[in-house]
């Protein structure tokens, strides 16, 4: 049964406004737009370079949801987009992955441009009349087109939370939310240019790893040198694991501004961030056993009953 005083969260992500905004941030003001011309004046698809280009300014999705499942349980989170695009074709499998529902936008027309802006603001609207449960409103768009949206959700008693990209988000929009956040100070996004090597390819879904699967002997094994990346979409990996609990305490650190935080609430966060998480499905008998196995990443204080965990200062939290 649904908790009524649980805080249940919406997420409408303008996908096009995200991705280009944050290819200019990387690459320069208004690079995208010229990338692309140069692209429909040779009428083929996407350069090696410019396919390199867009690889640079790859979105983590996963650290918008993360980020938004910090405020309660996500309940719709819809993105919009023309996926039939290249540039966000490439993003399908993450976005289904994590639940999304991909809303398909056709251009009509070159001045359609207002087609997601719209498309959103009337389904926000209306979710919120239809789910009068509804919390928290996340929109992850930088566009002044979005201040509308933004006062007549706060006028419906919803708080709401902007993510736009820095250098691209107006100030109007950051006025009429509750709270505004760039991406870029979004936990984990800092720090994963630093940590590039320590990521493991993706894991053909067709050829999952049986040793993997089955997990190792002991909680020992399951070091963070010994993660293996190669199991079925739906099982969580150990190194998976890993990132998991460190970015749910970047998260939580963030939000509490504390130095020692609440087992509990450390792993609830985990949950909401991937529902498959169990650690005694990764070999621990208790999560405190799981949060030992990762003394790289966390600490935890066992003096008292409360067990506490705070993540390593070393980590440059």
């Amino acid at each position: 049964m649904t908790d009524p005083d649980a805080t249940r969260v919406a997420v409408y992500i303008d996908f096009d406004n995200i991705v280009i905004s944050h290819y200019d941030h990387v690459h320069g003001r208004n690079a995208f737009s010229r990338d692309r011309a140069r692209q429909r004046e040779t009428g083929s698809g996407p350069s090696p370079e410019m396919v390199d280009r867009l690889e640079q300014a790859t979105v983590d999705v996963g650290a918008v949801l993360d980020f938004a499942s910090s405020y309660g349980t996500i309940v719709l989170t819809r993105a919009y987009a023309d996926w039939s695009a290249t540039v966000n074709a490439r993003y399908q499998r993450q976005l289904v992955g994590r639940a999304v529902d991909l809303v398909q936008l056709f251009p009509a027309a070159a001045y359609a441009k207002n087609g997601a802006d719209i498309r959103l603001a009337v389904d926000a609207v209306e979710d919120m009349f239809r789910l009068p449960d509804l919390t928290h409103v996340v929109i992850v768009a930088g566009d002044s087109d979005y201040v509308p949206l933004a006062q007549r959700c706060k006028r419906l008693g919803r708080y709401v939370v902007g993510i736009g990209v820095a250098g691209s988000t107006s100030k109007s929009l950051g006025a009429a939310c509750d709270e505004l956040v760039t991406y870029g100070a979004l936990p984990g996004i800092a720090e994963e240019e630093t940590r590039v090597e320590d990521e493991p390819a993706p894991a053909p879904v067709s050829r999952p790893d049986p040793v993997a699967v089955a997990g190792p002997t002991s909680p020992a094994e399951l070091s963070d040198e010994d993660d293996d990346e190669d199991e079925p979409d739906a099982t969580l990996s150990r190194r998976g694991a890993t990132r998991l609990l460190e970015r749910a305490l970047r998260l939580a650190h963030e939000r509490e501004d504390d130095d020692w935080l609440h087992a509990s609430e450390v792993k609830t966060q985990m949950k909401r961030m991937d529902p498959s998480f169990s650690e005694k499905s990764l070999g621990y008998r208790s999560f405190s056993e799981f949060v030992k196995s990762r003394n790289s990443v966390a600490e935890l204080d066992e003096t008292d009953q409360t067990r506490l965990i705070r993540l390593r200062p070393d980590r440059n939290r």
